[in-house]
Parts: C-alpha cells; structure tokens; sequence
C-alpha cells in the first residue's frame, strides 16, 4: 500500500522515495548498493540483481508510484522521462540490434516490486509471446 503523512493542515500526500519501504525505496536512500548506470533529478537506472537477459537494467523513478496503474496525470512527464531513459541506458549499453522494455502491473502483471520499474532487456533474440 501507498503510505500517506498526514498534515497539521490535513492535506495528504504521496509517499516518497524516502518514505518508500521498498527494496528500490533502499536503493534510492543509499542503504543497499546497486550497480547505477544512469542517474539524473527524476530517476536512476541500474543493473537487475536477477537478470533474464544478458543486458537488464531497471529504470525507477525518484517518485515512489506504486504501480503504472497508478500513475496520474500529473506523471505524464515523469513516465516519459523513464521511456526516454530506458533508450538512453540501452544506447550506452550497445543494444543496437534491438531490445524489449516492460513495465510489469499488479499480480497478473507479475509485478513484484511495488515501486514502477522500466526494465529494460537486451542481448539476446527476444521472443513472442513474452510470457
């Protein structure tokens, strides 16, 4: 669940990444190492610990959005900044013959971190259907 802090005001607010009790939440503080290949002001990108591809990266925002369904209106931006960046970090990583990005959403979704994530998978011969 999103966790939301409660002003004196009574306005409410999304959690962020400081707040954020997930393992990426720990990575954005510095309290578990990540192997970084990108980071900018809106988010980071690094090496997957799991990889599935010989190139898998992952593309997180500085913003704790739970889910890509979760997103609003006011992320527009921000989600295209993490596509953009999932280009970038593929370009710097060599992945000219091509590669796949996905954005895992909810349990059917086969999402497992509860903070959005770009991965971003290269290397080798994709295939369909992914799954």
């Amino acid at each position: 669940r999103v966790r939301y802090r409660t002003f004196p005001c009574g306005l409410r607010r999304m959690a962020t990444y400081k707040e954020n009790p997930t393992i990426f939440g720990k990575i954005l503080r510095g309290e578990l190492p990540a192997n970084i290949v990108h980071e900018d002001d809106k988010c980071i990108a690094f090496q997957d610990i799991n990889p599935a591809a010989p190139v898998h990266l992952l593309v997180i925002p500085r913003k704790h959005i739970e889910q890509v369904s979760k997103a609003e209106e006011s992320d527009k931006e921000l989600l295209g900044h993490l596509i953009l960046t999932a280009n970038k970090v593929a370009k710097d990583q060599k992945l000219d013959r091509g590669y796949r990005v996905v954005i895992n959403d909810g349990v059917e979704g086969a999402q497992t971190v509860y903070h959005l994530h770009v991965h971003v998978l290269g290397g080798r011969q994709m295939s369909w259907p992914p799954g």
